[in-house]
């Protein structure tokens, strides 16, 4: 019965690292459909390649200093009890990738290749599985100290934090390093218009996204005596209240509408297996206008541009998530318990902390050593013909 069940949770995770997998075909076209049609194709590129960069270095080196372990012994023994902890590499692995995934979607349009590979590399390699290590493997005591202070240690249990703030609120000074596009706003403070090259696209990454969140969240159980229709539903609701919010925030707005789910699902990660269903809906409602507001005001008021909002997307709303799990987790607004507001506050604030920190260094490190941005003439051809000397499509359209 022991090697029965090991085997089911080996299927179980998986299935779950599969999903999650799956995911990254939705950034990708998430991003295919907002960029311009001169930068589809590398859009379709950095994602795999960045997925690919990311599976070496977390294998490697992230996934020991997250967890202190490796798989330098032989196949015989990486292949004991189904090679569970094989999988559950993969699994995890699925979840650090995201990390330069949600990054692309911010520097896009102007970032060259090879440097955003490196930091691909760093990030996932050292950036991210330090802080995956103090909240899911307690490394260097910081969760113990949480506990003694505030009575709970800091709760996020599929990654609203730990994935998604830090994506974004690493993204942002990425982002600002480089600069916005060119034309993007005028001299005398008026803006050129980059609108998406493809909405059905960018609705299929929106989807796509959307489908694999379930195993995402579900199978962050990581064993099937875990699995709670609990952390289903709440996605399913939090997804729900993130899109309608963006539909009446945004006006009707199919880029704010596809998006909204998005901002749902990433602010229930933390919390999904603690909330009353009503919790998550309200959670991810706020998440959704958090992110029509805040993409309109980083685009419009601040001039940052961030090309898919990633930084109101990931960042804003995963640092929503972090708190709103301290909120609606507890008693008496129907959650299961067993949670501090103050501790989901100190540890979204470290991640954040350290999330900006990593931004700094390493995309500050690299414009100062090889440079991140293309050049005028290479960001005027557009990169798919800079950096991959092929366009999307054989036309030559009127809105390059």
């Amino acid at each position: 019965m022991d090697a029965q069940m090991r085997g089911a949770d080996t299927l179980f995770i998986l299935l779950g690292a599969v999903m999650v997998l799956a995911m990254h075909a939705g950034f990708a076209f998430l991003e295919l459909g907002t960029v311009r049609r001169k930068n589809q194709v590398n859009a379709l590129v950095k994602i795999l390649v960045d997925f690919s960069v990311s599976t070496v270095v977390y294998f490697m080196v992230g996934y020991g200093v997250a967890y202190g372990t490796h798989f330098f012994v032989g196949a015989g023994q990486l292949a004991l009890h189904h090679g569970y902890d094989l999988v559950k590499f993969f699994f995890l692995l699925t979840f650090a990738a995201a990390i330069p995934a949600i990054i692309s979607g911010g520097i896009a349009e102007r970032a060259r290749f090879w440097p955003q590979l490196i930091a691909t590399a760093v990030i996932v390699g050292l950036v991210y599985p330090l802080f995956e290590g103090v909240v899911w493997n307690r490394h260097f005591g910081i969760q113990g100290w949480i506990e003694r202070v505030t009575g709970a240690e800091f709760h996020d249990f599929a990654g609203s934090v730990v994935v998604h703030a830090v994506g974004g609120w690493i993204a942002l000074p990425a982002v600002l390093l480089l600069g916005a596009r060119a034309n993007r706003y005028r001299v005398d403070g008026g803006m050129s218009a980059h609108p998406p090259s493809s909405i059905p696209f960018l609705a299929l990454g929106a989807w796509v996204l959307t489908v694999g969140w379930f195993g995402f969240n579900v199978m962050s159980a990581q064993t099937l005596d875990k699995i709670s229709g609990l952390v289903a539903v709440n996605s399913l609701m939090a997804m729900a209240g993130g899109t309608l919010a963006a539909l009446a925030i945004g006006k009707n707005d199919p880029g704010f509408v596809h998006n909204g789910p998005l901002a749902g699902l990433i602010a229930v990660c933390a919390g999904s297996d603690l909330m009353h269903p009503l919790g998550a809906l309200v959670v991810g409602s706020v998440a959704g206008s958090i992110f029509v507001l805040m993409f309109t005001l980083t685009q419009n008021k601040w001039k940052i541009d961030d090309v898919l909002g990633v930084w109101p997307l990931h960042g804003l709303c995963g640092t929503w998530g972090g708190v709103a799990a301290g909120i609606f987790g507890s008693r008496a607004l129907g959650g299961l318990g067993g949670i501090s507001l103050s501790a989901q506050v100190i540890g979204t604030g470290m991640g954040v902390a350290w999330a900006l920190l990593g931004g700094v260094v390493v995309y500050g490190v690299l414009k100062k050593t090889l440079g991140l941005r293309l050049s005028q003439e290479q960001e005027h051809d557009g990169t798919d013909l800079s950096i991959h000397k092929i366009s999307a499509t054989p036309d030559h359209e009127a809105n390059w």
